[in-house]
């Protein structure tokens, strides 16, 4: 049970990436995102963009979304996001539940291996027959300001009590766990589609990049107001005037902020086949994350994939990033980061294409789910 939706989500998410990997020599039915609260005008930003594409996924239901992998099974089931009381949430969870059991019977599955990512999945599949429970722990989301924390949070202590493994991608967060799980915590890092973020000439990139003269200060993915430093990235454009700072990517907030910036150009989200042009068209690839708890216990996916096209990365400060040290810039503050992305632009960056490439050439997707397989097969016997 994801933590994303596969028909709105970047298919860079790790769940996704792993799974359809699975998928390969393992069947897979990959429940879409059941939510963790429902939004709501003053409260979520922009909630009727979340209610409108969260049906337009409910509407399809049941398929298998990638031809050449016919096991990897894709389910929208009809979400009733009432976490807002207890009986709300009894209601939600039994038609989550009559929906899943009534696919897993179609498909001829009977006592799966759960792999549990939103910790609202388990009120749905804890009376249900299973080999085991596996939580994808990749996120503390407790911490998340717009959920009922404390209903939240006790979620994600039945999970550290009841699950048989609990897999990790922050070592942060599992080291704040390891007490309530002892040995059942796995440490299992992210990968990165080596293949897929490759370096593309100017003439492979797209027409919309190309336009926008350089030296071009980029950030691809998710604009979540409670991830992006959106301060800092405004601060960023004004400090850098000769400099365009391109944005790609869906954004759950507004982004009036940079109208009056002539250097700021926003192109909205992109198909992830199309991420890794406009990556390449990158003189320097940003990862400007707010200090919160959320992203102290993250493990962001897109230095692998910057460093993977071989561009300079500046980051602001993220635990996980410092296994990066040698190939990346991280700052503590704003004035730091600032800096550092004047660095990068001066040609002061740390190692070289090759060298950036390199550090991440051995952490394949494909690995990473053979990894996965053996740990659900190690609890599976």
């Amino acid at each position: 049970m994801a933590g994303i939706d596969w028909w709105y989500s970047s298919h860079a998410h790790s769940e996704l990436q792993l799974l359809r990997r699975v998928a390969r020599s393992r069947r897979v039915l990959f429940v879409n995102s059941i939510g963790l609260r429902m939004p709501m005008p003053g409260k979520s930003t922009q909630p009727w963009h979340r209610i409108a594409r969260k049906v337009a996924s409910v509407m399809r239901f049941l398929s298998r979304p990638i031809p050449d992998v016919p096991n990897f099974i894709v389910l929208s089931p009809i979400v009733l996001p009432l976490y807002g009381s207890p009986a709300g949430r009894v209601v939600a969870s039994v038609l989550v539940r009559t929906q899943l059991r009534l696919t897993c019977l179609a498909l001829g599955i009977t006592r799966p291996i759960f792999v549990i990512t939103l910790p609202t999945g388990w009120e749905v599949i804890e009376p249900l027959a299973r080999r085991a429970v596996i939580v994808n722990k990749a996120d503390k989301f407790s911490a998340l300001h717009d959920v009922d924390q404390q209903y939240i949070a006790g979620l994600e202590r039945t999970l550290m009590r009841e699950a048989d493994r609990l897999v990790y991608v922050s070592r942060a967060l599992m080291d704040d766990d390891r007490e309530a799980v002892g040995d059942r915590a796995v440490f299992l890092d992210h990968g990165v589609d080596l293949e897929h973020f490759t370096m593309r000439p100017e003439a492979e990139q797209p027409a919309d990049l190309v336009a926008i003269p350089g030296p071009r200060i980029g950030y691809f993915g998710s604009l979540d107001d409670y991830r992006v430093d959106f301060d800092l990235l405004e601060r960023v454009a004004r400090e850098f005037p000769e400099a365009q700072l391109v944005l790609v990517g869906d954004a759950t907030c507004s982004l009036e902020r940079f109208d009056d910036l002539p250097n700021v150009h926003w192109l909205g989200a992109r198909p992830y086949e199309e991420i890794p042009g406009y990556g390449s068209g990158f003189d320097v690839g940003l990862m400007p994350y707010l200090r919160n708890e959320f992203i102290r216990n993250s493990n962001p996916i897109k230095v692998r994939e910057y460093l993977a096209l071989g561009i300079p990365v500046v980051s602001t400060e993220v635990p996980e990033m410092h296994r990066y040290d040698e190939w990346i810039l991280i700052a503590d503050d704003h004035d730091a980061f600032v800096d550092a992305v004047g660095r990068s632009l001066r040609g002061e960056a740390p190692s070289d294409p090759a060298g950036r490439r390199a550090a991440v050439a051995s952490s394949s997707w494909d690995v990473r789910a053979e990894e996965f397989i053996a740990i659900a097969e190690s609890v599976r016997s």
